[in-house]
């Protein structure tokens, strides 16, 4: 087994310097005419990159310290986790996972509000401080086999609850696939799509409307994937050196997946503070791991997307943007379906926006397994 090593961040005094000088130049452009609307603005960027220029990062870092924090080499790769631990030794175990654009980080917030769980929450290989796999693929078979073996081999839980968004989402719905005498439950916001020919195949008039609505939606909704599948490099090389670009690129999507609905950019502040963004831009800025959050989009697209049905206790909560998600595809891939839920509020970022209700969800969901969540590391 590899070595687990303490981590702790620490930005350096230079690399903050050239940070600010950089976004101190920065040249934000007025909005265009008669563009489409989107989650970001000229007036809130550079609202942003102030804010950001004159921001006291070191008691950011101070904050992200209070979380314990490890690496450890997995398939080749140090894999970054925070480690919360119970002072229950007999607590549940929760595997908290995150997709893109965000990181660990906007996570720990629900972390922090589950004390009687041993919570890990992980960055995925290519993600904020987990280094990319070495060579071969970074897809979501390759992610769930290594955050089970984190789990597993290296932290010895003998049985958790899993939990992903975005795309961990699947990664989540692998991991509770293949390894059902390890995982305990699964909890989703995210819930399974299943394949095109299965939902095709569907005579579920909910399941074809739900699937027409997004795929109409895709065309400008989903334009970034199609540029991070299709041209990572050239997208990457803007991203990784200008700030500003970093930012609006990271915000935008923050804005527009959130669950607000005034049409002002800025509101998302109200769910997902402006120091939380700023802490999720500088992540990838400092790591320069833009490049690598953008394999899984690329080299996810040739992997066959079919996942066994999840056999294990699982409960569903439908977060707003997939308001209209039909049950019977939750029924009908989870087949032990404990809860089944629409929430009131919390959108693409469920845990983040809503971090005190789900957490209640979670402890409720544990407490309903009669202990089976639980595990001694």
């Amino acid at each position: 087994m590899s070595e687990i090593r303490p981590f702790r961040l620490h930005v350096p005094d230079e690399t903050l310097a050239d940070l600010r000088d950089r976004l101190r130049r920065t040249r934000v452009l007025d909005d265009s005419p008669r563009r489409m609307p989107s989650g970001m603005n000229a007036g809130w960027l550079r609202d942003l990159v102030t804010t950001w220029s004159e921001w006291d990062w070191r008691e950011r870092e101070e904050w992200l310290a209070q979380f314990p924090q490890f690496l450890v080499e997995i398939d080749g790769a140090d894999v970054h986790f925070a480690h919360l631990r119970s002072e229950r030794s007999e607590a549940p175990t929760l595997l908290i996972m995150h997709g893109w654009p965000h990181s660990f980080a906007l996570q720990l917030d629900a972390a922090a509000l589950l004390p009687d769980f041993h919570v890990v929450v992980a960055s995925l290989p290519g993600f904020a401080f987990s280094a990319p796999y070495a060579d071969g693929p970074a897809n979501e078979r390759r992610f769930a086999d290594t955050m089970h073996r984190l789990m597993t081999e290296v932290l010895g839980y003998d049985r958790y609850l899993t939990y992903g968004e975005d795309v961990s989402a699947n990664v989540s719905d692998l991991i509770a696939a293949s390894y059902p005498e390890n995982v305990a439950g699964i909890v989703a916001t995210h819930a399974h799509f299943g394949t095109p020919e299965e939902r095709a195949a569907s005579d579920d008039p909910e399941v074809h409307a739900f699937f027409a609505r997004l795929d109409a939606e895709h065309g400008p909704n989903g334009s970034y994937g199609h540029v991070q599948w299709a041209r990572p490099d050239t997208l990457a090389a803007a991203l990784n050196d200008s700030p500003a670009g970093l930012l609006a690129w990271i915000a935008e999507k923050l804005s527009e997946w959130a669950d607000t609905d005034d049409g002002d950019p800025a509101s998302v502040e109200t769910t997902i503070s402006r120091d939380r963004i700023l802490t999720e831009a500088m992540i990838y800025w400092v790591t320069q791991s833009i490049a690598s959050s953008f394999r899984p989009y690329y080299e996810g697209a040739d992997t066959p997307d079919v996942i066994p049905q999840v056999t294990v206790p699982a409960a569903v909560f439908i977060q707003r943007h997939e308001h209209d998600y039909p049950e019977a595809l939750a029924r009908g891939f989870y087949r032990d379906l404990r809860v089944f839920e629409r929430l009131e509020r919390g959108g693409h970022f469920t845990i983040a926006e809503q971090p005190r209700a789900m957490a209640e969800r979670f402890r409720a969901f544990a407490a309903s397994l009669d202990g089976g969540a639980a595990s001694v590391a």
